[in-house]
């Protein structure tokens, strides 16, 4: 059997970043003037007897992004890349497509690329979606013969028909996303580059991404795909690369490095802090500050027993008046795949305007869930699916096979589902 072709030989790559620095940035003429200012001014100083102090620059203020990392991957591959944020994930990504200089080592890259790294990238605010199809299928190396064969394609797929016409600075992060996905997706690279940024979408428009990858992949061109989502990886990948710190710590299925991914967890539940730089899905116009799974009677906990009730409590900081939006609770498998899930859009509550601030929500949730470990993930979004701010796996806890006081234990030896759905029974022998 003859072997695949080999489109991405990465070697020995390593990226480092100097602290403090603006590595790769371009100096205005105030930063000129300033910096010839300062230096002038030091020399003065030195000429009067003062001491100028010049900073060493030492090991501990350089960071490896990437260090020593190779792997190849061969034509009809899909790869997925996973690992916690920091670990290296968007850096090998901007490597790869040129977008930024390897430190050391080498990547080749054998075939046309297209990529979606960020949302937009390519387009120029001032110009409509119209002119941005073509600039930005320009830019991926496409002639305008075949953008226009491929145009009606790709606006359908990306749902912006109204809005074709509009200057894309007046689109919304979701709109700006769907349109640079199907743009990159549709103008047939050899090599299809994805970042979470898909995940910007809202889940009808993720589902079609998730299937046009697949699509790409069985027509034997290759993709590489970064997720914190561990059920599209599972769902998507034939092969998955798990980074940490910068380093390649495991190659091989995907279902191998999901559980790997998922032992190094340290979000188990309790009270916990959101840190900023947390896994989320942003616009910026919201963030996650905190989340606590509680008992009914307000302690935190990280265990509960078999129908226990419980409730989620999170705090969340709203920066920009939203005029239609609710919030979430999700209760997803520890791979990311969703179990059940709570809003306030509802019957009880419509939409809402949300005004800057910040809000305390809770969610009090029935004891429905089987014994197994699970995640919480926390959305607040808009009523048209746009993502304000989204954290999943905010904190993970564990429903056991015993029961609180009076209540039965679990009464099987086995787990065999997530939810326990309560069911009216009716059983005659015929």
């Amino acid at each position: 059997m003859k072997d695949k072709q080999m489109m991405v030989a990465v070697d020995g790559i390593g990226k480092k970043y100097q602290l403090g620095e603006n590595v790769g940035s371009y100096s205005t003429l105030r930063d000129s003037i300033a910096g010839g200012f300062s230096r002038v001014v030091n020399r003065c100083r030195e000429g009067l007897g003062f001491r100028t102090v010049r900073r060493a620059s030492a090991a501990h203020d350089e960071l490896w992004a990437l260090k020593d990392v190779s792997f190849d991957v061969s034509a009809g591959e899909v790869v997925g890349i996973v690992g916690r944020n920091g670990a290296g994930k968007s850096t090998l990504l901007k490597v790869l497509t040129r977008i930024a200089e390897p430190t050391c080592g080498r990547a080749v890259i054998r075939g046309r690329m297209g990529s979606l790294l960020e949302v937009g990238t390519g387009f120029h605010p001032e110009m409509t979606g119209r002119e941005n199809v073509f600039l930005n299928g320009a830019i991926l190396g496409m002639s305008a013969v075949e953008i226009r064969r491929k145009f009606d394609e790709i606006v359908e797929f990306a749902g912006v028909e109204r809005f074709l016409d509009t200057a894309v600075k007046r689109y919304s992060s979701g709109m700006y996303v769907r349109l640079a996905f199907a743009v990159a997706a549709h103008l047939e690279p050899e090599i299809l580059v994805v970042d979470e940024v898909l995940a910007v979408g809202d889940a009808t428009f993720q589902k079609k991404c998730i299937g046009k990858m697949q699509e790409v992949g069985r027509s034997g061109r290759t993709v590489l795909f970064v997720s914190h989502n561990m059920a599209a990886v599972r769902a998507l990948c034939n092969r998955a690369i798990l980074l940490e710190a910068g380093r390649l710590v495991i190659d091989g299925q995907p279902a191998d490095i999901i559980d790997r991914y998922m032992k190094t967890d340290q979000t188990v539940g309790g009270h916990r802090e959101i840190a900023l730089q947390a896994e989320r899905i942003t616009n910026q116009a919201a963030r996650h500050l905190s989340v606590s799974l509680e008992s009914l009677d307000g302690q935190p906990a990280s265990q509960l027993y078999y129908r226990q009730p419980f409730r989620v409590k999170f705090v969340c900081e709203i920066y920009e008046a939203v005029p239609d939006a609710h919030f979430e609770v999700g209760i997803s498998n520890v791979d990311g795949t969703p179990i059940t899930w709570s809003t306030t859009l509802g019957p009880q509550h419509a939409d809402q305007e949300l005004t800057p601030g910040r809000y305390e929500v809770t969610a009090e949730l029935d004891p429905v869930l089987l014994p197994r470990t699970y995640a919480i993930d926390l959305g607040v979004h808009r009523s048209d699916g746009e993502t304000l701010d989204y954290v999943p796996r905010a904190c993970l806890f564990e429903v056991l096979k015993c029961g609180q006081g009076d209540q039965p234990n679990y009464p099987w030896r086995t787990v065999r589902a997530h939810v326990n759905m309560e069911a009216r029974w009716d059983q005659r022998r015929l």
